[in-house]
């Protein structure tokens, strides 16, 4: 019987809907066809096929797969036709598929393996990636070096000169191409923010930052033999040197994946064992400067709209690395763009480019710093100024003389809290009634991982074991990480601000001219009601949005009594 016929006869889908899915997709198969038209889920499709075609519906989850087995089956055919084979059973392997239609890979794969078969069903965003994570990123290529695809997916969208001699050899076959075309493609497909791939001793190892944290990917073993290659590719997507092995470089490489721009800043750094690189890959599509999409409660965003409305004086943005100040200060520009007000920002290195503000790359090496960067645009008449970075006492005298001509300054600056900023300016030798005269605001921020909504278990707060500066009287209940599917067994899917913003008033301003510590500055702040850092990821807890456990690995704590 006709696929469309049988799920019409079972009640899945109605004669109008197999219709409306020909029509609008005609070269594909029909179900496939009726889950992109959303008439059916897949879990669905698959749960009616497998009672009509006799095969068992499993999630992979579940399974413990025979990694012994796998060995004895061509990763080739696997990723090819997408069939993992499980375990044995009755003198068969099991295998998953998510396609019970798909008879001539199952033959393909019983032939070149000897096994007698016996197909089960699962999801297909499932079983990939199982297939990836038991055989890694990469691992059809490493096989089948040669074959190429129709579509790979990636594009380069600066050409690069192909003439590199017999350095690049290994670099510029196809298989190595490939190979570090498909990495580039799972780490945005994973909305990675870092790559890191690192020599060892006997062999490498590839780690993807996802939401702040490092994880693993599994690579297989023979892909170490490449690694001189893959470094060498990148090196040359980048526009580096190829031959300097025993210095630093820094390049990047624009690049489209599946129709979405992503621009990739690449540092290679000699290690013990090799060249280490790491990417960070800036999505493009993804970003949103918004400053209601950041997460500032509402006490924090009306203050912070008030300071960034300010005719002249610094507001700075503080935390560590990978905290998000670029993106609230960029939210922050876009709040208060203008065709009436000249923006102009001085950035190391300039990370998105935004319509209607001048933006003003960093080159050290022939003399444009910060600071040299910064003089020079004032002669551009702006309104308001970014600073990428207060980095040094001559970037920050800068900041201070542009804030009293009349300017508004943005930038950053790392310490670990807002009050901090003060003593910090001072200690880059800025005068200290300088400092008091000039800053309007600082705000902390740090970024604490969300927990997946489809897994999220309520914890009674009586069975937590609470660090004593977190107050148990505002809740019964609160939210603990579990793990599914759609989060990869994480518990957290994405991540979201927590604020510690401080104004400066007149009490402050005199604490700082009289030179008096942070912790003081911190005490008269609270007193006045300023929000620290573990207390906004408090409200966060108590809202479901973060878990105990992560406000306590983010922030610092404070002290109690």
């Amino acid at each position: 019987m006709e696929l469309g016929q049988l799920l019409v006869n079972e009640g899945i889908v109605t004669r109008e809907q197999v219709q409306s899915a020909r029509d609008a997709h005609g070269g594909m198969r029909i179900d496939q066809a009726l889950i992109k038209t959303g008439a059916i889920t897949e879990d669905k499709l698959l749960r009616t096929l497998s009672t009509e075609f006799g095969m068992d519906y499993v999630d992979l989850k579940e399974i413990q797969v025979d990694t012994d087995l796998l060995t004895k089956f061509p990763t080739s055919a696997i990723y090819r036709h997408s069939l993992l084979p499980l375990y044995r059973q009755n003198g068969h392997v099991v295998v998953a598929t998510a396609d019970p239609l798909n008879l001539e890979g199952l033959d393909e794969l019983s032939t070149v393996s000897g096994f007698k078969l016996s197909p089960v069903l699962t999801r297909s965003g499932e079983l990939g990636s199982r297939i990836h994570e038991l055989l890694g990123v990469g691992g059809d290529t490493i096989n089948e070096l040669v074959r190429r695809r129709s579509e790979e997916g990636i594009e380069l969208l600066e050409e690069i000169n192909e003439d590199f001699g017999e350095l690049a050899e290994g670099a510029q076959a196809p298989s190595v191409i490939k190979l570090v075309n498909e990495l580039l493609m799972e780490a945005v497909k994973l909305q990675t923010s870092d790559v890191h791939i690192e020599p060892q001793e006997n062999g490498m190892r590839v780690r993807f930052r996802l939401d702040g944290m490092l994880r693993v990917q599994p690579t297989p073993p023979e892909i170490a033999q490449f690694y001189n290659a893959i470094v060498t590719r990148l090196k040359i997507m980048s526009h580096l040197n190829i031959a300097e092995k025993r210095l630093p470089q820094d390049g990047r490489i624009k690049l489209r994946v599946s129709g979405r721009e992503v621009d990739v800043r690449v540092s290679i750094i000699p290690m013990l064992h090799g060249e280490g690189v790491v990417m960070r890959l800036l999505d493009k599509a993804r970003m949103k400067f918004d400053l209601k999409a950041v997460g500032m409660p509402p006490s924090v965003s009306k203050i912070y709209r008030q300071l960034i409305d300010l005719p002249h004086g610094i507001v700075l943005v503080t935390g560590p690395t990978g905290s998000g100040k670029s993106t609230t200060l960029y939210s922050a520009l876009n709040e208060i763009k203008d065709p009436t007000i000249k923006i102009i920002t001085v950035e190391d290195p300039v990370e998105y480019q935004m319509d209607g503000i001048s933006q003003i790359q960093v080159h050290s090496r022939i003399g444009l710093t910060f600071a040299a960067g910064l003089r020079s645009i004032l002669r551009h008449d702006p309104d308001v100024v970014l600073i990428g970075e207060i980095r040094d006492g001559e970037t920050a005298q800068a900041a201070i003389q542009a804030s009293l001509t009349g300017h508004l300054v943005f930038s950053t600056l790392h310490t670990n809290d807002a009050p901090s900023a003060f003593t910090r300016l001072v200690d880059m030798g800025v005068e200290p009634y300088l400092v008091a005269s000039t800053v309007e605001g600082i705000l902390a921020q740090r970024l604490v991982r969300r927990l997946c909504p489809h897994c999220k278990v309520a914890t009674p707060l009586s069975k937590m074991d609470l660090p004593a500066d977190i107050p148990s009287d505002q809740t019964d209940v609160v939210y603990e990480p579990k793990g599914c599917r759609e989060c990869r067994d994480t518990g957290y899917a994405g991540r979201i601000g927590v604020f510690e913003l401080l104004r400066t008033d007149p009490v402050i301003q005199r604490m700082c001219v009289e030179q008096k510590s942070s912790t003081d500055i911190r005490d008269y702040a609270l007193k006045a009601g300023m929000t620290t850092l573990r207390s906004s990821g408090w409200e966060q807890v108590i809202a479901g949005v973060t878990s105990v456990d992560e406000v306590v690995r983010i922030t610092r704590g404070d002290i109690v009594g």
